[in-house]
């Protein structure tokens, strides 16, 4: 039988594969990716070689973790994720700015919508989130800060759950601005239900953004790896409303200690 090596034709397919095996935020297949290339990086899953830098025991539980999720036909699964765009680090719309997150950058971006979104300068995209139980104070002052920032022509970024995301998202859309939605599971499986409709309107107008596969559950897990993405997309993150234990105050923590962009960098940057 093929190895998933064998299997993965070129450098685009092999971080789609490392996608359906791999969690978002893993430090493992981090620290592999950033010192090789995906195909490598996938020889590496499947061999017994050693791992320079990383110790013989973590290298074998990072095999056994990610070989669990190996099936037969994976890249054939992949290929049928119709609908669905995906970006590499290669490619020209390739938000520049999640490169900071270093051996934490995914792996890929699966996409539906205006990728187009992401070639804006990083200063004209911002991120907006906060608490799901939120009052209504929150969630007018949440709305018209969006609405200001459509009106500016800035790409709003929000991760399309209630409360405080779904205000802004829905402000943006009313003022035909342009937003992005960042989702913790698939694109096909649009998180929370009751949002549905939301998210498909932003996939139809704006753009969804997820680093997990079609079909994807969102986790608890993958909810916080995304925070480190609304962080990164976008050179400001503000938070309306949100208590002192919610998981969004992560976001804050991970913009707070984002890397100065470089003078002269690209307008992507």
């Amino acid at each position: 039988m093929a190895t998933l090596t064998e299997q993965v034709q070129g450098e685009r397919m092999a971080p789609i594969a490392l996608s359906m095996i791999a969690e978002p935020n893993d430090p493992t297949t981090g620290y592999v990716l950033t010192r090789h290339c995906g195909i490598e990086t996938l020889r590496l899953i499947e061999s017994g070689n050693e791992v320079p830098g990383l110790a013989r025991a973590d290298v074998m539980m990072w095999r056994e973790r990610l070989a669990m999720r190996i099936t037969p036909g994976l890249p054939d699964q992949a290929a049928q994720a119709e609908g669905f765009g995906t970006l590499i680090p290669a490619d020209k719309e390739w938000p520049t700015g999640l490169n900071d997150l270093g051996e934490r950058a995914p792996y890929l971006l699966w996409t539906r919508g205006a990728v187009s979104f992401l070639t804006t300068a990083l200063s004209d995209r911002a991120t907006i989130t906060g608490a799901r139980a939120v009052t209504s104070y929150g969630e007018q002052v949440a709305g018209e800060l969006a609405t200001g920032l459509a009106d500016e022509e800035r790409v709003v970024i929000s991760g399309g759950a209630y409360g405080i995301e779904g205000a802004a998202h829905k402000s943006v859309l009313a003022a035909s601005g342009q937003t992005i939605a960042v989702l913790a599971g698939g694109l096909d499986r649009p998180y929370p239900a009751g949002h549905h409709e939301l998210l498909n309107q932003i996939g139809d107008v704006g753009l969804l953004v997820s680093e997990l596969p079609p079909g994807a559950a969102s986790t608890r897990h993958r909810f916080l790896a995304r925070h480190r993405l609304l962080a990164a997309l976008s050179g400001a993150t503000v938070i309306p409303e949100a208590g002192p234990g919610s998981g969004s105050m992560t976001t804050v923590i991970a913009a707070a200690t984002r890397p100065r962009r470089r003078r002269g960098a690209r307008p992507g940057d």
